[in-house]
C-alpha cells in the first residue's frame, strides 16, 4: 500500500485542529474512553496515522486477441481478479445512484468522512467489541477499506496476506480513525467522480467477481451500462454482505431483495426513481432477470484446438519488456492486468489443422500414447501462425488420457514437453554445410551401409565407431547429394558427414535456432547428423523457414501488439533476425530439397495450387516419432507425430482410419499446407 505522511498539512473538511472539539462535541470522547481511548490518545493516533492513500491500478483482466479471416477477434481472458475497470460514463446511472443513495446520501457534500455517521459508526463499533458493529462508514471510507484489502491480497506469502486481510478488517475505533483520516486524505486528492469509479470498480460482489462490470456480466450476462434499477440495487445490496447477497444462489435472494429494497426506497427518496419505477422495481425478484454466466478465465475456455497456442502466448507475453524493466516488476504488471495482447494466431488455418489431426490423429487412440502437433510459422518474420495438437487441454491432477497440459510444440520452459528425435528432418543441417563448404549438389557420394571409425570434430580427429543402416535395405551404391536428400539415405549422408566436421554441422543448425528441447549445446557426435537430438518442433519449423526466406533467420514470435492499461500501444514481440546462411547456400538447398516432393520421401504431398514446395521427412529407427517439415517461401508447417510417453510403438505398423500413422504422413501435410498456401500465396 503506498502510503505518504503529510506531517501537520491541513486534515481538509475535518481539519486536525478541530478533531478535539469535534470528538467532543458529538459525544465520541465518553465511547472512545470506554474502549481506553481518551481524547487526548485519540488526536495522538489520528495524527500519528498515514494520511494519503493512493486508489492505484486495480487488478483487472489481461486480454488475449488472434485474427480470424484477417481481423482481430477476442480468443480468452486471463486474470489474477475477474475484474475489468470502467469509467463512470460506461456505468449505468442507475448503479450511480444505488451506491450514493443505499451506502452514502451525503457523498458530494462531505469530505470523505460524514460526522454524523462518524459517530453512529465509532459508537457502534465500540460499543459491538469483536463482534463488530454497524457500518456507517461513507463511500470513501469504504474504497480506503477495499484499497487495504486489494494491497494485502497482493502480498508474497500467504500468512502475510492473512495478516493484512485482518488489519484491513478488524472491528475497531482505531481502525475507524484509520480510515477516516485515509478517506479525508482521498477526499482531496481526487475528484467525487474519481472516487465514485473507484468505488465501483474495486468492490468484491461475491462469487470471485470484482467490479460492476464483471459482477453485471456474471449475474446479468450485460454491461454495467444497461442495468435496470432493480438490477443495479441488487448488485449494490451485495457489497456489504457478499457471503449471503451474492446472487450465486437462490438461497440468497431473500437477504438480496431485503437489502435491495431498502435501497431502491432510497432512490425514490432522493427523487431518481419515480412513483412507478419504484413500483415496478420493487415488484421484481431477482430469479426474473438473473442468467449467471460463469466467467471463462484461461486458455481452457478458448476455441477448441487453440489452447496449446494461447497458453504459450501468455507466458511470452508476461515476459516481454514492455511489462517492466525488471521480472518482478513485470510480474506485477501482468497481475494488475489491464493489457490487450494481439497474438499471430490465424483462427482459420488453426482450426483446420485441429480438424485434420482429430480426423487423422485421434486423441482416442489407446494401444500407444499418441500424440501430434502440425505448427505453420511465416518465413521472413518467424510469426507463429498456428499451434495446434491431437490432445485436448487439461491442465488438472486427474486429466483424462486424452487430455494434457503438456505442449509438444514448444521446450520443455514453456509447454513441459522435452521434444522428440527429428530423424532426418536434421539432414538439412549437414546439407547447408556441404554447400557452404562449397561442394556440389551433383557430387557423388557412397550410399551403401558401412561402419566407420574417423571423423572431425571442431579441428580434430576423433575416433567414434558408428554403422548406421539405411530406412529400406536396397539403398546402396552411389548417390548424388540430391538424390540421396530426396531418397533420406543414411548412408550416404553418414558419408557426407565423414568428409566434413561435426562442429560446422551442428553450428549451422544453430545458427538456425535449433537447440534441444531441454535448453543446452547441441551436440556434435556422428549420430547427431540422423536427428537422436530430442527438438521441438516450432524449433524446427523456424529452422525451415530460414531457408525459405533466403537463409535468414527469424526466431519464433507469437505477439503482433500489446497495449497497456490506458489503451498505449506499446509495440509487439521483438522480432530477432539475423543471416544464417548465405542467400546462395538457402536458394541451393531449397532447390534440391523439392526432390522430397517429386519421387522422394514426401511422395503425396505436392499441394493442388503447384506451388514449389521444399522439405524433408523424418522417421527415427523405430518409426516410433514421425516428421514432415517443409513448405514455401512464404511458410513453413511442421507435422510430427509419435510416441508421448517414452515407448516405440511403430507408426507404420499402427492404422489410423485412413491407413497407418506413417502411412497418412504426407497426406495430413498437404491437406495443411494447402491452406497455409492459399493465405498466403508463394506461386
Amino acid at each position: 500500500m503506498t502510503v505518504r505522511r503529510a506531517g501537520g498539512a491541513a486534515l481538509g473538511f475535518v481539519g486536525g485542529s478541530v478533531l478535539a472539539g469535534l470528538l467532543v462535541g458529538v459525544g465520541v470522547t465518553p465511547v472512545l474512553a470506554v474502549a481506553g481511548v481518551g481524547t487526548t490518545s485519540a488526536i495522538g493516533v489520528f495524527d500519528s496515522l498515514p494520511e494519503y492513500i493512493e486508489i492505484g491500478d486495480l487488478p483487472q483482466r489481461n486480454e488475449i486477441w488472434a485474427y480470424r479471416g484477417g481481423a482481430p477477434v477476442h480468443l480468452a481472458d486471463v486474470w489474477a481478479q475477474n475484474r475489468q475497470a470502467l469509467p463512470l460514463d460506461r456505468i449505468s446511472d442507475h448503479l450511480e445512484h444505488a451506491a450514493v443513495d443505499g451506502e452514502d446520501k451525503r457523498f458530494f457534500e462531505t469530505g470523505g468522512v460524514d460526522a454524523t455517521s462518524m459517530v453512529r459508526s465509532l459508537v457502534s463499533v465500540v460499543a459491538a467489541g469483536a463482534a463488530g458493529g454497524s457500518g456507517g462508514s461513507t463511500i470513501t471510507m469504504q474504497l480506503v477499506r477495499n484499497i487495504k484489502i486489494q494491497r494485502a491480497s497482493e502480498l508474497p506469502t500467504a500468512q502475510e496476506r492473512e495478516a493484512g486481510y485482518e488489519e484491513a478488517s478488524e472491528r475497531s475505533a482505531q481502525r475507524k480513525l484509520a480510515e477516516m483520516k485515509l478517506a479525508i486524505g482521498l477526499a482531496k486528492q481526487y475528484s467525487k467522480r474519481e472516487i465514485l469509479a473507484a468505488y465501483l470498480n474495486i468492490a468484491y460482489f461475491g462469487d470471485q467477481t470484482y467490479g460492476v462490470q464483471a459482477a453485471s456480466q456474471h449475474y446479468y450476462g450485460k454491461d454495467a451500462a444497461d442495468l435496470t434499477p432493480a438490477e443495479a440495487a441488487s448488485l449494490i445490496a451485495i457489497v456489504q454482505w457478499p457471503e449471503r447477497r451474492d446472487l450465486s444462489t437462490p438461497s440468497h435472494d431473500a437477504d438480496n431483495v431485503a437489502r435491495r429494497d431498502v435501497i431502491l426506497r432510497s432512490m425514490h427518496d432522493q427523487g431518481h426513481l419515480t412513483r412507478a419505477e419504484l413500483a415496478e422495481a420493487l415488484a421484481s425478484r431477482p430469479a426474473d432477470s438473473v442468467h449467471l454466466t460463469p466467467p471463462e478465465q484461461g486458455c481452457e475456455a478458448v476455441t477448441r484446438g487453440a489452447e496449446f497456442f494461447c497458453q504459450y502466448a501468455v507466458q511470452v507475453a508476461a515476459e516481454l519488456p514492455q511489462l517492466g524493466p525488471t521480472p518482478e516488476r513485470r510480474e506485477d504488471a501482468w497481475r494488475t492486468g489491464g493489457y490487450r495482447i494481439q497474438t499471430t494466431l490465424d483462427l482459420d488455418l488453426n482450426g483446420q489443422q485441429k480438424a485434420l489431426l482429430d480426423r487423422y490423429d485421434p486423441n482416442t487412440e489407446a494401444r500407444f500414447a499418441l500424440g501430434a502437433t502440425l505448427d505453420t510459422v511465416e518465413a521472413g518474420t518467424g510469426r507463429v501462425l498456428t499451434m495446434t495438437q491431437n490432445t485436448d487441454y487439461d491442465r488438472s491432477a486427474h486429466a483424462p488420457a486424452t487430455a494434457t497440459s503438456l505442449n509438444y510444440a514448444t521446450d520443455e520452459a514453456y509447454g513441459g514437453s522435452k521434444g522428440f528425435q527429428v530423424g532426418s528432418t536434421y539432414k538439412m543441417f549437414t546439407l547447408l554445410q556441404w554447400l557452404a563448404a562449397g561442394r556440389s549438389p551433383d557430387a557423388v557420394v557412397d550410399g551403401t551401409r558401412q561402419g566407420r571409425s574417423t571423423w572431425t570434430q571442431c579441428g580434430r580427429t576423433v575416433d567414434a565407431f558408428w554403422n548406421p543402416k539405411n530406412d529400406s535395405p536396397g539403398q546402396s551404391g552411389p548417390y548424388t547429394v540430391r538424390a540421396a536428400t530426396a531418397q533420406s539415405v543414411n548412408a550416404a549422408y553418414a558419408s557426407m558427414a565423414a568428409q566434413l566436421d561435426l562442429c560446422d554441422i551442428r553450428d549451422v543448425a544453430s545458427s538456425l535456432g535449433v537447440h534441444p528441447a531441454t535448453g543446452g549445446e547441441l551436440p556434435a557426435n556422428p549420430a547427431a547428423v540422423l536427428g537422436t537430438t530430442s527438438i521441438a518442433p516450432l524449433t524446427m519449423a523456424a529452422a525451415y523457414a530460414a531457408v525459405a526466406n533466403g537463409g535468414v533467420y527469424c526466431a519464433p514470435v507469437v505477439v503482433d501488439q500489446v497495449t497497456g492499461p490506458d489503451d498505449e500501444q506499446l509495440g509487439g514481440q521483438s522480432r530477432t533476425c539475423r543471416r544464417a546462411v548465405s542467400t546462395t547456400v538457402a536458394a541451393t538447398a531449397f532447390a534440391v530439397m523439392q526432390g522430397a516432393f517429386h519421387g522422394g520421401t514426401a511422395s503425396g504431398g505436392q499441394t493442388p495450387d503447384g506451388a514449389t514446395l521444399f522439405g524433408k521427412t523424418g522417421t527415427t529407427d523405430d518409426a516410433d516419432q514421425i516428421w514432415l517439415v517443409g513448405g514455401t517461401s512464404r511458410a513453413v508447417t511442421a507435422y510430427w507425430q509419435g510416441n508421448t510417453d517414452g515407448g516405440t510403438s511403430n507408426l507404420r505398423h499402427h492404422a489410423n482410419a485412413e491407413g497407418t500413422y506413417a502411412g497418412t504422413r504426407a497426406a495430413v501435410w498437404r491437406q495443411a499446407q494447402t491452406a497455409v498456401n492459399a493465405a498466403l500465396p508463394a506461386g
